[in-house]
């Protein structure tokens, strides 16, 4: 006698001592139900290998990306968790060196120039600067994945009243009008090339006197109140088209490609191969800066949870 005959004569066995009131299609449901359990079927395609890690940083847009890989890896099959990280960089570069995550969702040309010190290396093309950051993703032992479609850089972002007060519509106006407007937005911004040394370098604008300090999240808050003239938001911020707030245009090809890529420890990929690198990218290729920019409206204005919204976006696009 088979294991699995042995097995259902003594589930039967069972149902029948417990009580002769359960019939037939109510046993053969329960034998069914235990038979094909598609999670052991799917997890037992996957290599033995390491739990994936996925670091989130603390805002929206980087809580929904990390749900997003984390949901569609576990249908996979695969063993996975994510660990919230600080608003930094710097954390969660040493998350990666010490093996606290093995796989973030990141932004190309930000990641790019946080690793060369500002060098200016990155571009507005995703794939040259993905190639670029490359290398030093090589130097961890890491990997950046293909980039998205989706892109999201800073931005500087005015209210409608401040831009019709004094005429703002471009970074450009912003430094022939704006040299004593007050800038509000992330540590970070004093040292990212893409914000306040970025003006200076391209604008020629400094606004490194009249720079308040904010968290990430509150950027756009202190706009809305007036404690700030001009935030640096993400671009794909939800405030912005649902409070009417300017984005200023950078018509001196400031801002690089931010697109979102995945960066992904070698042992990883090393591990469970081709399959895992075409289901992230696969992701990737699904998502577009239009659905991440609805994506955040939903986290930062409707107030919804990071899980609901990746899982409505996995049953529409996976």
């Amino acid at each position: 006698m088979t294991k699995t005959v042995r097995l259902l004569v003594g589930v039967l066995a069972a149902l029948a001592l417990v009580t002769a009131g359960c019939g037939d299609d109510d046993s053969e449901s329960n034998v069914d139900a235990g038979a094909d359990d598609p999670t052991t079927e799917d997890s037992a395609e996957v290599p033995e290998g390491p739990a994936i890690s996925i670091g989130a940083q603390d805002f929206g847009e980087s809580a929904i990306t990390a749900e997003i890989y984390k949901q569609a890896l576990e249908e996979a099959g695969y063993e996975v968790s994510i660990q919230s990280l600080g608003g930094f960089r710097d954390l969660e570069i040493a998350a990666f060196d010490n093996g606290e995550i093995n796989f973030a969702p990141e932004y190309a040309a930000s990641m790019l120039e946080f690793l060369n010190g500002n060098a200016g290396e990155a571009t507005s093309d995703a794939t040259d600067t993905t190639t670029a950051l490359q290398t030093y993703l090589d130097e961890k032992e890491l990997t950046a994945l293909g980039p998205s479609e989706a892109v999201d850089t800073n931005s500087f972002v005015v209210t409608q009243e401040k831009a019709d007060e004094i005429g703002l519509a471009t970074l450009g106006d912003l430094a022939e009008k704006g040299a004593d407007l007050t800038l509000g937005g992330p540590a970070d911004c004093e040292t990212n090339p893409f914000c306040i040394p970025g003006l200076q370098d391209v604008y020629g604008l400094d606004l490194s006197a009249n720079f308040t300090q904010l968290e990430a999240g509150a950027v756009a808050d202190a706009l809305a109140a007036d404690q700030i003239d001009v935030g640096v938001l993400f671009s794909t911020s939800g405030r912005i088209d649902d409070e009417g707030w300017v984005l200023l245009e950078d018509n001196e090809a400031l801002l690089a490609a931010d697109n979102v890529v995945p960066v992904v420890s070698n042992e990883v990929l090393d591990t469970y191969g081709d399959d895992f690198e075409t289901l992230v990218d696969d992701l990737s290729g699904a998502l577009t800066t239009e659905e991440l920019t609805e994506l955040n409206k939903r986290f930062d204005i409707d107030k919804e949870d990071a899980v609901d919204i990746a899982a409505d976006w996995l049953s529409d696009n996976a």
